[in-house]
């Protein structure tokens, strides 16, 4: 019981940053406006840093609903259990990647 606390009070922190960060990066990635007076080079190097955001906006997304999907899932029987091998994600694992739904073995 201890342990879904643990973990319950993980999720949610990890939400809370990972939310953070899905604004931030969104903030990155808003169009470039043509008006703005900046060089053709440096123009260039801006479209180029917001795919480069884009992306990382796309991953941060990704990991925002799959905390949000964990911690709706904390109080189910096989939650912490491996989807693929079906044995128990140790919780180490869990603490460091809480949206994690295979142990490190199945993961590789």
């Amino acid at each position: 019981m201890e342990q879904k606390e643990q973990i319950r009070l993980r999720l949610e922190e990890e939400i809370k940053s990972t939310h953070l960060l899905v604004n931030k990066y969104r903030e990155l990635t808003k169009p470039i406006a043509p008006e703005n007076a900046i060089g053709r080079v440096s123009r260039m190097d801006a479209i180029n840093n917001k795919s480069v955001n884009q992306l990382a906006l796309t991953n941060a997304e990704l990991k925002f609903n799959n905390l949000k999907i964990a911690l709706s899932k904390l109080d189910d029987d096989d939650f912490g259990v491996c989807f693929k091998c079906k044995k128990t994600i140790p919780l180490g694992r869990i603490l460091l990647r809480p949206q994690s739904i295979t142990c490190v073995n199945c993961a590789n």
